[in-house]
């Protein structure tokens, strides 16, 4: 993983695991439950930003790195790992 964007995301997980408590404690007290499902979609919403930003780093070192290095084998391990994980994504 590249480091230079690690404070951010850890900060930014830090967040969504502060909002997933929340979430737990309106659970709790029986809030409403649009009130519980808004905040649930915000969670994903946040977990997404997350991943793309995961995702861009894939592609802007790993992939990168791999198609710069002219080694075929690495190249075709990293396009299967990617195709394998958007295959799950779209499940």
């Amino acid at each position: 993983m590249h480091r230079d964007n690690k404070p951010q995301l850890v900060n930014r997980l830090n967040r969504i695991e502060g909002q997933v408590r929340g979430i737990t404690r309106m659970v709790e007290e029986d809030r409403y439950c649009i009130d519980v499902l808004t905040q649930i979609r915000a969670v994903r919403a946040a977990l997404a930003k997350v991943e793309g930003e995961l995702l861009k780093t894939h592609l802007d070192h790993c992939i990168e790195g791999a198609i710069v290095s002219g080694d075929a084998a690495e190249q075709r391990k990293k396009a299967a790992e990617l195709i394998e994980l958007l295959g799950h994504v779209s499940r």
